[in-house]
């Protein structure tokens, strides 16, 4: 049975508090029902930045897509998480994954060490494992929804076993049946599964190519390219009602460049 449709806007966290809340609130107005933000030194702390999005906009949820699990103390995320699903009163999803192709800077800036991608997996499930152990150990919490962005075979089912949503983390140049094969490892698991568009619409980022490799632009232009969406708004959403029934995929995680594109289908698609 599919799951009803949810939508996210993807918003780097920067600026004063008022220009931050400002950004929240058009997001909510907007009709998506989650605030996210990345986790990178070149934006603000991305879980101080969602508690004060979260008090601004009480009906917005919030979560961080993601949090590099190798870059923190497994018993520092669990805690911090606790803390935010009771701040926001249940509406924190915690976002966790293995790290963006470029947090190893990240972890050098930091001083810390990066390892292997068995190394960085293995402090992913260490860090999954700690929250749900805190929760335990703190009866009477409320239970803090686990986002587990993955990609490969070994994170794939890692997150199907622990999470309760898995982000397919395919890269805008991905195919189409690149992002089915990632969908269909999750098959008999009772997740929730997120996609994300790069781009809506006509207009293709500027930076396309910086971002995402120099066939960037003409991999975007495929209409069968599954990290973009084009067309009428009912053609739009026929599209991720197709992706619904083919992968199951009924969670849309867009960037903010793009939320008002998106606006439309939001509107006939929530809650559907």
């Amino acid at each position: 049975m599919n799951r009803p449709f949810r939508f996210g806007v993807l918003a780097a966290a920067s600026g004063t508090g008022a220009e931050w809340t400002g950004r929240a609130r058009a997001v909510a107005d907007l009709g998506f029902a989650v605030l996210l933000t990345p986790d990178t030194l070149d934006t603000h702390a991305p879980l101080v930045a969602l508690a004060t999005a979260a008090a601004a906009v009480p009906e917005l949820r919030v979560g961080p897509f993601v949090l590099a699990a190798p870059l923190r103390p497994p018993d520092a995320v669990a805690w911090e998480a606790r803390s935010m699903t009771a701040l926001t009163d249940g509406r924190f999803e915690l976002g966790l994954g293995t790290g963006r192709p470029a947090a190893g800077s990240d972890a050098e800036r930091l001083g810390l060490p990066w390892g292997s991608g068995r190394e960085r997996l293995a402090a992913l499930q260490a860090t999954l494992a700690a929250v749900r152990a805190g929760e335990r150990a703190h009866q009477g919490m409320v239970r803090t929804p686990l986002v587990v962005a993955a990609s490969g075979p070994r994170a794939l089912a890692a997150a199907a076993r622990d999470a309760d949503t898995v982000a397919l983390a395919a890269p805008p140049t991905a195919t189409r049946e690149q992002v089915a094969a990632m969908a269909a490892s999750l098959r008999g698991h009772p997740v929730e599964i997120a996609t994300s568009l790069f781009a809506v619409g006509d207009r293709l980022p500027p930076d396309a190519a910086r971002w995402a490799g120099p066939d960037a632009v003409r991999i975007l232009r495929d209409p069968r390219c599954p990290a973009r969406l084009r067309g009428s708004v009912a053609t739009m959403a026929g599209e991720l009602r197709r992706r619904r029934d083919e992968w199951g995929a009924s969670y849309v995680v867009v960037g903010e460049a793009y939320a008002r594109a998106l606006a439309p289908v939001v509107a006939r698609l929530a809650g559907t």
